[in-house]
């Protein structure tokens, strides 16, 4: 299948290069342009719309709504340069607002809309081993399936609308958070009650069995928050657009507040571009840990 792909970060590079081991071929575009490069065996666009010009569906995997929007909407943009028929398949983390808006621009051009975001941090995206969950016309999922099987190691429908598949990845990064924070202010208590928190993580590993479980709890014990798997900033962008969807839904998510409130202040103390499992120093500072 011709593809574009847009957006070659840490979780879309690998997502690229696995696209071209299954055998599709791919046109990419980065904005630094040393990414695309970095990509072998790919065409190297020099716009999203030369990018898209003869693909068969466009892959966007990019940081939040105004970088989707930009690439998007613009007069050199995505939108502008894919052909009637053809889909934009967005695996960006964004907003359910702008995933209906999205799906409306693409449907009055003549042009399909998925939105398809995945769970999995930067090596699982190398490794093929994302859970994939597009949401939209099942009959376009369907014709996509290839894409999202060369990807990932599960795939979840979320929904007949696009916008679905968003609400799903949102509140799968808030059941995250929500596990960063329990893990957390559980290692700032035991630490002032003396315990070993890797005892600790022992013991909920048997408990949970569960690889978020360990690699997240492993990093918060080990203090280890960087390299950034997925940055901090990028878990308060996640936790204000959850709380629309709530919001717009009418569902009180008290929870989420709580999260955002502790994202805002590891953010205020500079730790915006560490991992969002650093949000343990909030509660560690709370307790009187230095």
């Amino acid at each position: 299948m011709k593809l574009a792909f847009i957006g070659l970060g840490k979780m879309g590079s690998g997502m690229a290069r696995n696209l071209i081991r299954a055998g599709h071929e791919l046109t990419v575009y980065n904005r630094s342009v040393e990414k695309a490069r970095a990509i072998e065996g790919a065409r190297v666009a020099e716009s999203p719309r030369e990018a898209c010009r003869d693909a068969e569906a466009a892959v966007s995997m990019l940081a939040d709504d105004s970088a989707v929007e930009a690439v998007v909407f613009d007069s050199n943009g995505l939108a502008a340069g894919l052909k009637s028929g053809a889909a934009h398949i967005s695996s960006s983390t964004i907003s359910t607002a702008l995933a209906r808006r999205l799906a409306g621009a693409h449907e009055s051009r003549k042009q399909g809309y998925l939105s398809a975001p995945v769970f999995g941090r930067p090596e699982a995206a190398e490794a093929k081993k994302l859970v994939v969950t597009p949401g939209g016309p099942r009959e376009l999922i369907k014709r996509y399936q290839s894409v999202f099987e060369a990807i990932g190691r599960a795939t979840f429908i979320a929904g007949g609308e696009a916008w679905q598949a968003n609400a799903v990845k949102l509140c799968g990064n808030f059941m995250i958070a929500t596990m960063l924070e329990t893990f957390s202010e559980a290692f700032a208590t035991l630490r002032k009650a003396q315990v070993d928190p890797h005892l600790f993580l022992e013991i909920v590993n048997s408990l949970f069995q569960s690889p978020l479980y360990a690699a997240y709890g492993s990093a918060v014990a080990d203090e280890k928050f960087e390299p950034a798997g997925f940055a901090l900033k990028l878990g308060l962008k996640d936790m204000r657009l959850v709380l629309a969807t709530a919001e717009e839904c009418a569902s009180p998510m008290p929870i989420a507040s709580l999260v955002r409130d502790h994202f805002v202040d590891a953010i205020a103390h500079g730790q915006g571009e560490l991992d969002w499992s650093s949000i343990a120093r909030v509660s560690a500072r709370n307790a009187g840990i230095t």
